[in-house]
C-alpha cells in the first residue's frame, strides 16, 4: 500500500498513455538523426547533381556576360536573357532541393513516425514563463544537449583532422594541376570530405536515438495508482460491470426459463440438478440442451416443466453429466448420445401410450451407458 501511494513512477506507460501522448505531439525525436540525414542528403545531392549544376551555372554566366547591343538597350530583352539564364539553373537546383527534402523527411520521421498535433502547436503560457525557461536552460535535458554538442564538436574535429592529414599531399598537388582540372578536382574533393564529415555526425545520432526512446518512455512512466485508474476508466467501474453482468445473467435465465415449456424432457438428479432437452426429429441432428440449473434453479425448472406437461425423468448420473459437459444452446456431447437416446425413446413411446397408440414402455434402465470420463 505504501508503495502504491508513494507516487513513484515505476510502471511502463500503457498503450493508451502512449496514444494520448502522441495526440499531444509527445513522441521520441532525435534532432541529431534528422541533422545527419539532411547533411548526408545534401552531400549526396551535390555529388549527384554537382556537375550538372556547375555546367548550368557556367552556361548561365556565359549567357549573361555575352549580351548584344540590342539586348543591353532593350529592357524587355534584358529580362528575357535573365529568364533564360535562370531556367538553365533551376532544374539542377530543384533536384538538389528534392533530395534534401526527402532526406529531411526520412530523418525526422524515422524515429517516432509522422505526427501532426494541433494541441502541440497551440500557444502555452508555460512556454512564455521565465521560470520555466530557466528550468529548461539549466535542467537535465539542457545538460545532455550540452554534452552532445561537445561530443559533436570533438567528433567532427577529429574526423576533419584525419581527412586533412590523409589528403594533405593531394591538396598541395592541386597547385601543380592545370586549370580548370584542378578546380574540378578541388570541388570533388571538398564534396567527398563534406560527405564524410556529415556521416561522422551519425556517431552521435546512433547514441542519441536510443537515448531519446529511453527518455521518452521514462517521461511517460506511470505510478501504480495511475495504471489502476486508467484501467478503471477504460474497462469501467467494477461495481457497474458487476451490475451489468448480473442483469445480463438474469435476462439469460429468463430466456432459458421461457424455453423450458418447449422441451421434450427434463432430466433430474432428482433434487440438486435439472437439465431440459429438446429434439427436433424433423430436422435431425443432436438433441439440444435448452436449460439447466442447480438447487433453486433446478426446482424452478421442474416446476415449469410440471405446469406445462413436460415429462420429468430421474437419472442422477446423466443429469450431472449433461450439466457439466454442455452449455445452454449447445448440442449434447457425442459421448452421451446413447444414454440420451434411450431417454428420448422412452419419452416418445410414453407419449404414444398416452394417446392410446402403444403399450406402456419399459422403464429406463438405472445404469445408462455413460463413459467414465463423463461421470461427475
Amino acid at each position: 500500500m505504501a508503495e502504491s501511494d508513494s507516487g513513484e513512477k515505476s510502471e511502463q506507460p500503457t498503450a493508451k498513455k502512449l496514444t494520448d501522448a502522441r495526440k499531444k505531439g509527445q513522441i521520441a525525436r532525435s534532432k541529431d538523426l534528422g541533422t545527419m540525414f539532411v547533411l548526408v542528403g545534401s552531400a549526396c545531392a551535390l555529388l549527384l547533381m554537382g556537375n550538372s549544376l556547375a555546367s548550368a551555372i557556367a552556361t548561365m554566366m556565359k549567357r549573361l556576360f555575352h549580351l548584344s547591343r540590342r539586348e543591353t538597350m532593350d529592357v524587355n530583352a534584358l529580362f528575357s536573357v535573365i529568364s533564360d539564364g535562370v531556367s538553365i539553373v533551376i532544374w539542377p537546383m530543384l533536384w538538389i532541393f528534392l533530395i534534401i527534402i526527402i532526406a529531411a523527411f526520412v530523418g525526422n520521421t524515422m524515429l517516432g513516425g509522422m505526427s501532426f498535433s494541433w494541441e502541440a502547436m497551440a500557444p502555452k503560457a508555460s512556454r512564455l514563463s521565465p521560470i520555466a525557461g530557466f528550468k529548461r536552460m539549466f535542467g537535465v535535458q539542457a545538460a545532455v544537449e550540452l554534452i552532445k554538442s561537445i561530443l559533436k564538436f570533438f567528433v567532427v574535429f577529429i574526423v576533419a583532422f584525419i581527412l586533412l592529414t590523409t589528403l594533405f599531399e593531394e591538396i598541395l598537388a592541386l597547385s601543380l594541376e592545370s586549370i580548370p582540372d584542378n578546380f574540378d578536382h578541388a570541388v570533388n574533393m571538398l564534396l567527398w570530405m563534406f560527405l564524410v564529415l556529415a556521416m561522422s555526425v551519425g556517431i552521435i545520432a546512433v547514441i542519441d536515438a536510443p537515448y531519446q526512446i529511453w527518455n521518452h518512455t521514462r517521461q511517460l512512466k506511470m505510478t501504480k495508482q495511475e495504471v489502476k485508474d486508467e484501467h478503471k476508466n477504460t474497462e469501467g467501474n467494477p461495481e457497474i460491470k458487476g451490475r451489468i453482468k448480473r442483469t445480463q445473467y438474469e435476462m439469460s435465465q429468463r430466456r432459458m426459463m421461457a424455453d423450458v415449456p418447449n422441451s421434450d424432457v427434463v432430466i433430474t438428479n432428482p433434487i440438486h440438478y435439472s437439465v431440459a432437452l429438446q429434439y427436433d426429429a424433423a430436422v435431425g441432428g443432436a438433441p439440444v440442451l435448452i436449460a439447466k440449473g442447480v438447487d433453486e434453479m433446478a426446482i424452478h425448472i421442474r416446476t415449469i416443466a410440471k405446469e406445462n406437461g413436460v415429462e420429468i425423468i430421474q437419472s442422477p448420473a446423466l443429469a450431472r453429466s449433461l450439466y457439466y459437459t454442455a452449455e445452454v444452446g449447445d448440442d449434447i456431447p457425442e459421448e452421451l448420445f446413447a444414454a440420451v437416446a434411450q431417454v428420448l425413446a422412452f419419452i416418445f413411446q410414453l407419449n404414444e401410450h398416452k394417446k392410446g397408440r402403444a403399450r406402456r414402455p419399459i422403464p429406463i434402465a438405472k445404469d445408462l451407458p455413460i463413459p467414465d470420463d463423463f461421470k461427475y
